[in-house]
């Protein structure tokens, strides 16, 4: 099963990659993760991916309004591309870190499974607008924040589900509002139901996250604010959609502290 795992994160080929996750989540042997001892997972300095889009320096992405349908077509690009990351970065969530509760491994297979459908559903937009994945440049910031984390898995669930993939909460709502104004209700409908899954995906990585401080005696938000300064410097970028970041896991507490130091 970890090799199963190991090869839908490496496959390069979108459509066969989808095929794999979908293979883990109905493959029903998932404790088979939980009870692998296994040897020390390898390094993924890249996953699986094609060889477009090409990855660039978020300053070199231009930016477009969504006045026009390139805009609009771009902003779908941008965001298919964060929901094939995420599908790889589910899968390295489950293939790497060893000796936790079968329920993780669940958690992370049925993630890749919705970001892979969340992928899907995008990938046909931009095809019903004459595009494809891989048609603009994009950045490979989220993959990078994996390959900072691949030695602790409290690490990884503090920055990657909640920061990086935390952010699509935040600036979702305001993406669906332009779109809406712009009239283009079939990427509003896409990106609704994607707002509405990934506050539970995010929910997720809050409950692993808390629990591995559980494990080690580590007091959660300390950890998590120290984690913030350490790996991130000055702070997140606000505003934050505070009702559904306290969906996903979030309390009071670190609501406070990100909007005192935005």
């Amino acid at each position: 099963m970890r090799a199963a795992v190991f090869s839908a994160l490496m496959e390069r080929d979108p459509a066969t990659k989808l095929e794999r996750v979908a293979a883990l989540a109905a493959e029903g042997k998932i404790e088979e993760l939980a009870l692998d001892p296994g040897g020390e997972a390898l390094a993924v300095p890249n996953p699986g991916r094609p060889a477009k889009p090409l990855l660039v320096s978020p300053k070199q992405l231009p930016r477009r309004g969504l006045g026009s349908e390139a805009g609009r077509v771009a902003l779908i690009h941008a965001v298919a591309h964060i929901e094939f990351n995420a599908i790889n970065l589910s899968l390295d969530a489950a293939y790497r870190f060893h000796n936790m509760p079968v329920e993780y491994y669940r958690d992370w297979i049925r993630v890749a499974a919705d970001e892979a459908r969340h992928f899907q559903m995008l990938q046909t937009r931009l095809r019903s607008l004459g595009h494809d994945y891989g048609d603009f440049d994009a950045h490979n910031g989220l993959w990078e924040m994996a390959v900072k984390t691949t030695h602790d898995v409290l690490v990884r669930m503090a920055l990657v589900p909640r920061v990086l993939e935390a952010r699509g909460l935040d600036v979702t709502p305001g993406m669906i509002q332009r779109l809406q104004q712009a009239g283009d209700t079939e990427t509003v409908e896409i990106l609704a139901v994607i707002l509405e899954e990934e506050i539970p995906h995010v929910g997720i990585g809050s409950h692993w996250f808390r629990y591995c401080c559980e494990q080690r005696g580590i007091e959660p938000d300390g950890c998590f604010t120290a984690l913030l300064q350490e790996y991130m410097g000055s702070g997140l970028k606000g505003p934050f959609n505070e009702a559904a970041r306290l969906q996903a896991g979030f309390n009071r507490a670190e609501m406070a502290f990100l909007q005192k130091n935005t």
